[in-house]
């Protein structure tokens, strides 16, 4: 019979086996050393000069991926933030008041002639701009009633000498400029609306309001052509354009979405915000807002 006993310490195992003769025959087994990466872990400072050197000599394997090596490139590389110029501090011109109620919207004609206001006075000013930017007198020009809640939006067509103008009493109306009258309603919202825009080249109009949806309206037969619904709150900005995407709105409940005008659907949402969108803007020289 064998007899078989393993020893263990702390620097070696010891094999230790017993014969019918009486004989003891031992044999020391070390432990297998084990593989260690002083460098493994690092964070590396690379200078342009010896980027290649640093990092062939931090990583055996030449491999800063797989070894999870944090490298710190020069600071010439990052992007430079450009500085804005330095303008006078800004000054108060004039003050326009005239209405008795908070302005809640603002729209200039195309040839930036005139200013409409749009009040919770229920009411719709419109004011020659250039006398009313220099306090000169008889810069209200005309006031315009119809409306029975406060005014939120306000768009100058381009093409026409039409004013848009919507409110919180779920009308969206358009006024003619040369006989001050209403010569258009477009009813279907359901509740009060928020904002509208114009498309830049078809005759479209669009608005938004607290019923969540947007609403593509063609601005002379006065049909709905899209209903846009997809926001789980009031749609409070819009914003048209004449390139894909021609349609972005947003919302209270977070969310900007941008629509297929074609197709009436939506496909991207942004939800990079963490309150509610009440205003959008564009500018006129690159594809952004």
């Amino acid at each position: 019979a064998l007899a078989a006993e393993l020893s263990k310490n702390s620097s070696s195992q010891a094999l230790v086996a017993v014969t019918d003769g009486g004989a003891v025959a031992t044999k020391k087994r070390d432990k297998a050393p084990r593989k260690q990466h002083s460098n493994e872990g690092a964070m590396v400072a690379i200078d342009d000069n010896d980027a290649t050197q640093a990092t062939t000599t931090a990583t055996p394997d030449n491999n800063v991926a797989s070894q999870g090596i944090l490298v710190k490139t020069s600071s010439e590389r990052a992007a430079k933030i450009p500085r804005p110029t330095w303008h006078a501090p800004w000054k108060l011109a004039t003050v326009l008041s005239s209405h008795l109620g908070w302005v809640r919207s603002l729209a200039f004609s195309p040839d930036n002639q005139y200013l409409a206001t749009g009040s919770a006075d229920r009411t719709i000013k419109i004011w020659d701009f250039p006398k009313a930017s220099v306090g000169a007198d008889q810069a209200l020009k005309l006031t315009l009633t119809g409306h029975i809640s406060p005014v939120r939006g306000l768009a100058f067509s381009d093409k026409y000498p039409y004013l848009f103008s919507c409110a919180e009493d779920k009308q969206v109306r358009c006024w003619d400029l040369e006989t001050n009258q209403v010569i258009r309603h477009y009813h279907g919202h359901l509740s009060g609306v928020f904002c509208l825009a114009l498309h830049p080249t078809l005759d479209v109009l669009v608005t938004g309001g607290r019923d969540a949806v947007a609403r593509v309206w063609d601005m002379r037969t006065k049909t709905a052509l899209h209903v846009l619904s997809g926001h789980e709150h009031t749609v409070a900005s819009l914003l048209t354009k004449s390139t894909h995407p021609q349609i972005i709105t947003g919302s209270h409940d977070n969310t900007i979405k941008m629509w297929d005008l074609a197709a009436g659907k939506c496909f991207t949402t942004l939800t990079h915000h963490q309150k509610s969108i009440r205003a959008m803007v564009q500018p006129s020289f690159e594809n952004t807002f």
